[in-house]
């Protein structure tokens, strides 16, 4: 698993925190939390959510990879000492040590916070949530062989004689489209 955080200013020139995980096997993202003031605290609360959320993984954790931010502590690092899980921090000024936590705030600038304004720390929760459920849902991963994460076990063969209708389903506002068949 990897961890890293990424900073959103708001229409009000207020900058937001977002701290988040994603399953490195996976590719599956846990939202972490937003605040518009983090320290270490706060970094550890979090990380304690994550390890009482997280009973429902398939294979255990065994690392956590993270950079040297000042937020991410000892007593951060000790969280997930204490389940047994290695922290292993990546070298300065080496963002492809982390490149898949790096590549997930990449893909959620372009394809979602771009192309929006940000009221607040409540809006901004709202469309992270949003687009958190769409990445690990729906959106196809080509590590995964274009699956998505929590892709659904059943799927339809394609067959040309019989065409099943498309449906389409709009989230944050028409910004992504998600396509399904109408079965």
């Amino acid at each position: 698993m990897a961890c890293d955080s990424l900073t959103v200013d708001t229409v009000r020139l207020r900058r937001l925190y977002v701290l988040f995980f994603i399953e490195l096997g996976t590719r599956r993202v846990h939202l972490a939390g937003v605040t518009q003031n983090p320290s270490g605290t706060w970094t550890t609360q979090q990380a304690r959510n994550l390890m009482i959320d997280g009973c429902d993984r398939e294979q255990p954790m065994r690392f956590l990879i993270h950079d040297h931010d000042r937020k991410l502590s000892s007593a951060f690092d000790e969280v997930f000492r204490t389940e047994r899980i290695q922290a292993i921090r990546t070298p300065f000024r080496a963002p492809n040590a982390n490149a898949h936590a790096e590549r997930f705030v990449r893909t959620l600038r372009e394809e979602c916070l771009d192309w929006l304004l940000i009221l607040g720390r409540l809006h901004l929760e709202r469309i992270l949530r949003e687009y958190v459920d769409h990445y690990n849902r729906e959106r196809p991963h080509r590590a995964l062989e274009l699956h998505a994460p929590e892709a659904p076990a059943k799927v339809l063969p394609i067959c040309p004689r019989h065409q099943l209708p498309v449906t389409r389903r709009d989230r944050l506002g028409g910004l992504i489209h998600e396509y399904a068949w109408a079965a």
